[in-house]
Formats: C-alpha cells, sequence, structure tokens
C-alpha cells in the first residue's frame, strides 16, 4: 500500500493540464468520493496495527499535495468572469470615511480668517520660555501672584524656566525684534496649574491680538473688537467694555458680548443677565513698549486677548470643556459638515 502511495505521488506532481476540462477530470480522479485518494482512505481498516502509524501519515501528506496540485491547475485556468462572480461591479466604490476637523480648530481658524481681513498677520512662538518674556517684560511685578507655583508650570528654577500661561510672551518676542507698525494676532497653546473641571483646564488656547502704530486710541480697539464680534457671532451682536486690571495695559478692559442664545433677554448660559464676557483688552502699558526697544512717546497701541475653547463652547452650545481633549469621535463627528 505504501507504494501505491509512493506511486500516486509521482503521477500527480507530473500532471499537467491544458485546458478547464484536464482540471474537472483530476478532480474527479483523485478527490472526488470514488476517486483514488477516497479508496486508499477506506483501505485504511485492512492496514496492519504496526503499520497504521507510517500509512496514514504518508496518506495525510499524498492528499495535501493532491489539493495544491488541484488549486493550482484550477488557478492557472480561473477567467475574469470566475473572479467576478457575485460582485456587481456597476455598484460605487466603498467611500473612506474621511475625518472630521476638531472645533477648537474650526474657531480658531475663523478668527484668524477675521483679523486676516483687517490687515493683521499671524505670530506664534516657543511653548517653553523664559521669566523674562512671559512677565518681566510685561511689567508684571514681582510679588504678582500669576509667579506663584499654584498657577505657574515651572520647570526651572533661577533661572525661571515655565510654560508659557498666556501668549502674550509671543507679543514681547515681535516687538523685540520688529519696529513699528506691528498688526498681527497670537494664537497658540498655553498652560496654568489649575484644576480640572467642566469649565477650567491645565492646558487651553488663546488667540491674542497686538496693534502698535503711530495714534492709536481706544476708539481704534473698540471698533476692531466690535467688527470681529459681529464676524464672529452675528451683525445684531452688540458689545460692552467694563473697567478691568491687567498689568500689561492700561486702561484695561473685559469685553462682554450680547447672549446669542437668548438675544440679550436672559438665559441660563448668560446667567440671566443677557451678556458673555469673552475677552479682556486694554491699551498697550508705556513701561511695556519701553521693554520692549520701542519709544512710548512716539508709539501707542492696543492688546487684547481670549481662550479659543470659551469662544468654542459659546458658539457651539458645549457645556464641558473636557470634551475638546478627549478624543470621543462621536464628539468630533458632530463637526464634519463645518468649514
Amino acid at each position: 500500500m505504501l507504494q501505491k502511495i509512493s506511486q500516486l505521488l509521482e503521477i500527480v506532481k507530473g500532471f499537467e493540464a491544458h485546458n478547464k476540462e484536464q482540471v474537472e477530470q483530476f478532480r474527479l480522479q483523485y478527490l472526488s468520493k470514488k476517486g483514488e485518494l477516497s479508496q486508499l482512505f477506506d483501505m485504511f481498516k485492512d492496514v496492519p496495527n504496526d503499520q497504521k502509524k507510517e500509512f496514514g501519515k504518508q496518506l495525510n501528506f499524498l492528499k495535501q499535495v493532491i489539493q495544491e496540485k488541484y488549486d493550482f491547475l484550477q488557478s492557472q485556468f480561473q477567467s475574469t468572469e470566475d473572479v467576478l462572480q457575485g460582485i456587481d461591479i456597476t455598484l460605487p466604490e466603498n467611500p473612506i470615511r474621511l475625518g472630521s476637523n476638531h472645533p477648537l480648530s474650526i474657531v480658531k481658524n475663523r478668527i484668524i480668517e477675521i483679523f486676516l481681513k483687517i490687515g493683521f498677520v499671524v505670530s506664534e512662538g516657543p511653548e517653553i520660555e523664559d521669566d523674562w518674556h512671559v512677565f518681566t517684560a510685561l511689567n508684571f511685578p514681582l510679588e504678582h501672584p500669576a509667579r506663584d507655583m499654584q498657577d505657574t508650570f515651572f520647570i526651572e528654577k533661577n533661572p525661571d524656566v515655565l510654560l508659557r500661561t498666556h501668549t502674550s510672551s509671543v507679543q514681547v518676542r515681535v516687538m523685540e525684534h520688529q519696529k513699528p507698525p506691528i498688526r498681527a494676532v497670537f494664537p497658540g497653546r498655553v498652560f496654568r496649574n489649575e484644576a480640572i473641571s467642566a469649565r477650567a483646564h491645565c492646558i487651553f488656547h488663546q488667540i491674542e491680538g497686538l496693534y502698535i502704530d503711530t495714534n492709536v486710541s481706544f476708539a481704534d480697539l473698540k471698533q476692531t473688537l466690535l467688527y470681529f464680534a459681529k464676524e464672529m457671532f452675528g451683525v445684531d451682536t452688540q458689545i460692552r467694555l467694563r473697567p478691568s486690571y491687567f498689568p500689561f495695559t492700561e486702561p484695561s478692559a473685559e469685553m462682554d458680548i450680547s447672549c446669542s442664545i437668548c438675544g440679550g433677554k436672559g438665559c441660563n448660559v448668560c446667567k440671566y443677565s443677557g451678556w458673555v464676557e469673552i475677552l479682556g483688552c486694554g491699551m498697550v502699558d508705556p513701561n511695556v513698549l519701553e521693554n520692549c526697544g520701542i519709544d512710548s512717546k512716539i508709539y501707542t497701541g492696543f492688546a487684547f486677548g481670549m481662550g479659543v475653547e470659551r469662544i468654542t463652547m459659546l458658539k457651539y452650545q458645549i457645556k464641558d470643556i473636557r470634551l475638546f481633549f478627549e478624543n470621543d469621535i462621536r464628539f468630533l463627528r458632530q463637526f464634519e459638515a463645518v468649514l
């Protein structure tokens, strides 16, 4: 019987087919229920016990060789029609689902677009900064609480190296290396040592703006911000400026916009006041200009800064800032159609 298997192995290995009919004949002769392989398996019960192991091993090897030979012969004569059988080639291809823009990117790009229309340019700077660019040049006193560990992530002390707490550090770099007139916006990521909650995060994004030239007034600041508010939130949007304090501007103000949800009538978003705070602003303090090598007797300017998360939450009615950082696809897919 082992000799029979050896003979079949030689025949199968040397078999050649020249058409599909010969391939089918090969299958019938060796792989069908009445084929030679099936007959050999039927004979297995008559093999002496001391030969069963070797006979079974050779028989399984023969089966493997025959099956591989048949698959090879079949592939040689497989037509295009056979390959496409069961496939409707008139159907459109499966679409690849594109990703969506992050809502923060959408709003950031929109803010930048608005200011580019009125002559501002974009400037960026490093996220790891020194004390001079983050605090001292911007008129922060040594005892200012923003320098404390609870607000700032320090990397090194003496000299201070830290993660920037605002993009105002880029304003300093621009003023140090560029002569007025200066008209630029500064988008970027900033870091503060705060507890993470629905309304606060240790990482967030800012866009600040700076305009320095001769005869720049607070009226220029107000008109610039009114233009931005109407472009961003709608032509019916109103603004109001409330006195405030920042070390690097004087006078300083907080800017509110009329609530776009209730139209100024009062709702839970605006805490029933009809107004929502969105940014801080003011005239650049003369000390800041002098620190950066700009003559404050000739030039004046204004600056403003806003949180991108804050604007995005207002625009899309998002109530939890943590959603921006969780990469939840269900959340992000809501913005697939937003340009």
